[in-house]
């Protein structure tokens, strides 16, 4: 690989050894570090459960709304560190705690911002899952918060830590199909309807009034949690923000672009379920990128069915990548295949997601002081991918975006960069 080449790869992977003064507690290299879980269930379930064999790890909260996920979270460390930790339903209770080092948020997606950003302030490190943020704004202000308080973020798009994605990225950004102009990820499975429901009491172990946060006060109903929140427009993003960001982030990465589109357009809509859900299930989404320094256009597609279980190229979720010297299809899980002229396979690769890797790069950055895979500005930007297509799809207008100010030209459309928050302790300054 060329130097110069190599130093543009390392730039947009953000690999580099780049020094952070760290506000927080300085952790030792043979030190454990003390973290609290934040949300333990579902994907907050896979954390714990990996980070409670990580013998680097001190686990010293578990925190959630619902007292039965703590109850099990509690059960599950204590059975693999002989330790049961301290249970909690409120999140500042472990930011007060100077003890703790860094904290992971696995919330529903309306929490993420918030929690994020009262860590940092509180100076703890956060392992954040995606996508980044609820809103475009909310995401602006956690990359504010990581860098004031100089605190390591990291999102959890952990296929940022693959070893075979990341080689395969080594070499789009190396120039080995050309330039890449084009890049297309997609999202095509089956997911299940959320029926209908109508508003009413909500049980007994669940703490409903914090689990809103300073989202809008609603009612309770019984098919909004836990995990179908998402397909709510108060909590959740859809299946773009849920699932699609993974294959949207790489086709950024690839794509080789460090800042948003200034075009966008969308098309889409529930076209199947017939049911409470308020996200599309159905989506094709269009973003155009500026000319860069060498006058090259690019373009970023998105596609979405979440009714539709059959594979394209293979792979129910993956990413395509056009160059003008060749072609890439990639798959987190399948690996991928690079072509070159006259459609001829030049190489491939393999590697599935890899979550203790993550994990692993996480807490060496917070050990040596540098930013990690899925830094919080990588992880802004791609989430807000996602947050600028539905934009488009609620507006149906073609969007033109301004990426250093982050605004849309029009006022309708500018209004959904933000979203409005009931008065409450944890409602980010400046949204």
């Amino acid at each position: 690989m060329k130097p110069s080449n190599r130093r543009k790869f390392i730039k947009t992977s953000s690999t580099a050894a780049l020094s952070l003064p760290l506000a927080a507690r300085a952790v030792g290299a043979n030190e454990k570090i003390t973290v609290g879980i934040i949300g333990p269930g579902g994907m907050g379930s896979a954390h714990l459960g990996t980070l409670s064999h990580n013998k680097a790890v001190n686990i010293a909260y578990v925190c959630d709304v619902d007292e039965r996920r703590t109850a099990r979270a509690r059960t599950t460390v204590e059975k693999a560190k002989g330790k049961a930790p301290k249970a909690v339903g409120d999140m500042r209770r472990i930011f007060e705690d100077k003890d703790v080092d860094a904290v992971w948020i696995a919330t529903p997606d309306h929490w993420h911002a918030p929690a994020t950003i009262l860590a940092c302030e509180a100076g703890k490190h956060v392992y954040v899952e995606k996508p980044a943020s609820h809103n475009l704004r909310e995401g602006r202000l956690m990359v504010e918060a990581a860098r004031r308080n100089k605190c390591v973020v990291q999102v959890g798009t952990q296929t940022r830590s693959t070893a075979g994605i990341r080689e395969a990225m080594e070499l789009l950004n190396d120039g080995a199909i050309g330039e890449v102009l084009v890049a297309k990820a997609w999202n095509s499975q089956r997911r299940g309807s959320i029926g209908r429901s109508k508003p009413g009491r909500p049980p007994a172990h669940l703490d409903f009034d914090t689990w809103l946060g300073p989202a809008p006060k609603v009612k309770f109903r019984p098919n909004m949690l836990h995990s179908i929140w998402r397909w709510w427009h108060d909590f959740g993003t859809g299946d773009m923000g849920n699932d699609g960001v993974h294959d949207i982030d790489l086709a950024r990465w690839g794509l080789g672009v460090d800042t948003h589109p200034s075009k966008i357009c969308a098309m889409g809509g529930k076209y199947v379920f017939d049911d409470d859900m308020q996200w599309p299930d159905t989506q094709n989404c269009l973003f155009e990128y500026a000319p860069d320094k060498n006058g090259r256009t690019k373009q970023l597609i998105f596609e979405m069915r979440i009714w539709s279980p059959y594979k394209q190229q293979g792979m129910e979720n993956g990413n395509v990548f056009y160059g003008t010297k060749g072609m890439m299809v990639l798959g987190k899980k399948e690996g991928w295949k690079m072509y070159g002229e006259r459609n001829r396979l030049v190489k491939e690769g393999g590697g599935g997601p890899n979550l203790g890797g993550h994990h692993l790069n996480f807490l060496a950055c917070i050990r040596e002081g540098k930013k990690p895979h899925a830094d919080i500005e990588i992880g802004h930007l791609s989430s807000s991918l996602c947050h600028l297509g539905n934009i488009a799809i609620r507006t149906g207008d073609m969007l033109h975006f301004d990426p250093e100010k982050e605004q849309m030209v029009d006022d309708k459309a500018d209004a959904l960069v933000r979203r409005e928050y009931r008065e409450h302790w944890a409602t980010p300054k400046g949204v």
